[in-house]
């Protein structure tokens, strides 16, 4: 077995604590949200939203929580209708109530998790999915 280099060692270890720090603990749930099974209609969107990003991922791997009742909730980035997070914890989407069934939303959410970030990069969100408020309904 080949030895490797200390200084190649040493920057190998420290890009992986880099990683195990980024996925860090997942923030609290807002306090009545349920964790759900995905309905059927969303293995759909999972599809439409890989098709439009050319990304892919395992829609397994996402656990679904609904804030049931709620227009919105509350998180530590303000008031939200859905949040996609990525954490030591796994992956989980939460949706407002009013919006469980908006596919617009869901596929938002969605499409943060096929691309495993925050932000909204227009190549995606807007020119190839339509993703948006202002965008849905303008592309596919």
């Amino acid at each position: 077995m080949p030895k490797i280099p200390m200084p190649m060692y040493c920057l190998a270890l420290l890009a992986t604590l880099a990683a195990c720090e980024a996925l860090g603990p997942a923030d609290p749930l807002p306090p009545s949200a349920q964790l759900i099974a995905a309905p059927e209609q969303y293995r759909e969107w999972w599809s439409k939203t890989e098709a439009c990003s050319g990304m892919s991922g395992d829609f397994t791997r996402v656990e679904w929580y609904v804030v049931p009742n709620a227009q919105t909730f509350q998180t530590s980035a303000g008031t939200k209708v859905g949040l996609w997070s990525h954490s030591s914890a796994g992956v989980r989407i939460i949706l407002a109530g009013s919006y469980a069934e908006n596919e617009l939303v869901v596929r938002h959410e969605m499409l943060h998790a096929l691309l495993d970030r925050e932000g909204h990069p227009k190549e995606y969100f807007q020119d190839r999915c339509a993703l948006t408020w202002d965008s849905w309904g303008h592309a596919e």
